[in-house]
């Protein structure tokens, strides 16, 4: 019996039959041709990989090579429903076990997966440490333990989930059992923890590049962020899929609400929502084209979507890390996409205080303050914004050439007096108050609460009045940057010198601001197409894969992606040889939709 039953009539034994004749790939990118033949030799490995690199066919592949089924823990109930959607479209025998079954269905599953009528099964952390469930493993035909988004199991990461701690267990039920941990964002610190956590100290770690060349990076100050959001989406992506991410939820509705009367097709995903609302509103948003999702970072791991055109964050995220991954959900194909942030003092503050009225330990406070100082500094940078980002994983790169920085390189301006005035004025009046207080005595604006304090009297009222009130925003942002200034603890946005402060004021270190200006980068939205024909044809596809998609109640990607139409449009296949040349076009959906969309390219000519 072949590796996957639903080619019976083709020999598939190999890693690249398989990834040519199921999946529609004529070869393997990067690392993942050695991270197959290692685990489906029986080696146990950790990967790191961006999204969209592929990390799923890592233990796709080999799950369907090995005799017996792949067990894939997966931290939501959306990316198991996903993943297992593309599955069963290519043929194979997937499923998954979760909430949203009833009794019969699971226990359906479950003689399936026993009996070994399965390749690969979905299933949550939480269950499958269940002594119910390892007891089925035990006498289930198990070929492979994948573990996806294995950074949840880092109590110092930015999404640690301590279900995860008991996956360990995996190592002592079934050492010979080869195991798999996988994640797109893990820096040296949580990939030590990883393996000490999951017990892979000695599975091969393959380390690929953060780099994910497809993704544009615009970062900009916030002034109007609304107005600001709408004008990137209507230059830039008219029609597009794309999530915008908000730090709270009361922000998250108010987006939603304010862009759907922009006609613009959005909806709201955070928490607080009941369950069938939020599931109500990501199936909207899997199923159909040109939908906008306003979300909290409660929305988003394991979405695997692949044409979401951008990500916007309409407030600073928390980390790196985070930021990462939430963008990492723009352009999963390959194509391009955009990551667009508007970010201001304001959100530093609201984190900064965050952090300090937290539960945490101390200890985590200071790492979770040292990621966000990362963050900010990202946003600071006047250099290429690709480089900056690498760089924190530890990866050295060339200007990219595509980002903000690269492609209107920021005009910076002397602004060392301006920062001598800014801490000099948190040192006259005590440091302690906010900085619109301090902008307040600079500007020598007399409000009630500066004549209260005697704050018109200090050395520094008025001195700053020639420099406008979002200049001196912007260098209180910076001197929080580099460490000048920090917030008073206790929270209400209190500012205060540090010893790093010492050189700015003796003019040791001088600061150098961006010009305070909007640019936008355009893109021509029908230059990727030569001629009306062909974007002509290209409408006819999406029209014709949203008609077969919506008659099988699956997402249009599931049927082809954005990337194989476009390569049908370029290259025209005339016959099913020719269309089954094409990338993501395996056997199975050859022979199911050939002569479907053949017919549409024949109707164009």
């Amino acid at each position: 019996m072949p590796a996957c039953p639903c080619l019976a009539r083709t020999v598939i034994d190999t890693p690249h039959s398989i990834l040519q004749h199921v999946f529609g790939y004529h070869a393997f990118r990067g690392e993942q041709e050695a991270i197959v033949g290692h685990v489906a030799q029986g080696g146990d490995a950790l990967v790191l990989m961006p999204t969209g690199g592929g990390k799923s066919l890592c233990y796709q592949v080999p799950a369907l090579l090995r005799p017996g089924c792949g067990v894939v823990v997966s931290p939501l109930i959306a990316l198991m429903q996903d993943q297992v959607e593309a599955l069963r479209e290519l043929g194979v025998e997937a499923a998954f076990l979760n909430s949203t079954l009833d009794a019969e269905a699971a226990r359906q599953v479950i003689r399936d997966f026993v009996t070994g009528n399965l390749k690969l099964l979905y299933v949550a952390p939480e269950r499958l440490v269940t002594q119910y469930f390892l007891d089925l493993l035990r006498n289930a035909p198990v070929n492979l333990f994948a573990i996806d988004e294995a950074h949840c199991v880092s109590q110092w990461g930015h999404d640690f989930r301590p279900e995860y701690l008991g996956l360990s267990v995996l190592a002592d039920e079934f050492p010979v059992i080869p195991r798999i941990a996988l994640t797109a964002t893990a820096d040296h610190a949580t990939r030590l923890e990883i393996v000490e956590k999951l017990r892979l100290q000695g599975a091969r770690q393959f380390i690929t590049s953060f780099d994910r060349p497809n993704l544009r990076y615009t970062i900009v100050e916030k002034q109007k962020s609304k107005e600001q959001l709408l004008t990137f989406l209507r230059r830039e992506h008219e029609g597009d899929s794309g999530i915008v991410y908000c730090l709270s939820r009361k922000r998250v509705e108010d987006t939603a609400a304010w862009l759907r009367t922009q006609e613009i097709r959005a909806f709201p995903y955070h928490a607080g929502l009941d369950a069938s609302t939020r599931a109500k509103h990501q199936q909207i948003f899997l199923r159909e084209e040109g939908v906008v999702m306003v979300a909290t970072i409660a929305f988003g791991m394991g979405i695997d979507k692949p044409d979401v055109r951008f990500v916007a964050h309409l407030d600073l995220p928390k980390s790196i890390e985070g930021y990462y991954q939430e963008i990492g959900r723009a352009g999963r194909d390959g194509l391009p996409a955009n990551a667009w942030l508007a970010y201001g003092l304001n959100d530093v503050i609201l984190l900064s205080d965050m952090i300090a009225q937290g539960g945490s330990s101390d200890e985590q406070k200071t790492v979770e303050k040292r990621k966000l100082d990362a963050m900010l500094g990202l946003c600071e940078a006047t250099a290429c914004r690709r480089q900056t980002l690498l760089a924190y994983f530890g990866e050295a790169a060339q200007p990219c050439g595509n980002c903000d920085n690269c492609l209107n390189p920021p005009k910076l301006i002397d602004m060392s007096e301006a920062a001598k005035m800014a801490l000099s004025c948190v040192f006259r009046t005590g440091n302690r108050f906010g900085v619109g207080h301090l902008i307040d005595v600079l500007r020598g604006k007399k409000t009630e609460k500066v004549g209260e304090l005697f704050h018109d009297r200090v050395s520094t009222f008025g001195i700053g009045a020639k420099v406008h009130e979002a200049d001196w925003r912007a260098v209180y942002r910076q001197l929080l940057a580099c460490g000048a200034l920090q917030l008073k603890p206790g929270g209400m946005g209190g500012l205060e010198l540090t010893d790093a402060a010492r050189a700015i004021l003796r003019g040791e270190q001088p600061l150098y601001l961006r010009e305070r200006t909007q640019k936008f980068s355009y893109k021509d939205r029908d230059s990727e197409f030569a001629t009306a024909a062909d974007r002509e044809l290209w409408q006819a596809l999406r029209r014709l894969r949203k008609e077969l998609a919506d008659a099988q109640d699956v997402p249009a990607y599931v049927i082809f992606s954005d990337a194989t139409l476009k390569e049908m449009v370029r290259q025209r296949p005339a016959d099913h040889y020719e269309l089954g040349r094409l990338n993501g076009v395996g056997d199975r959906k050859l022979d199911k939709y050939g002569d479907a969309f053949l017919r549409a390219i024949a109707a164009s000519h």
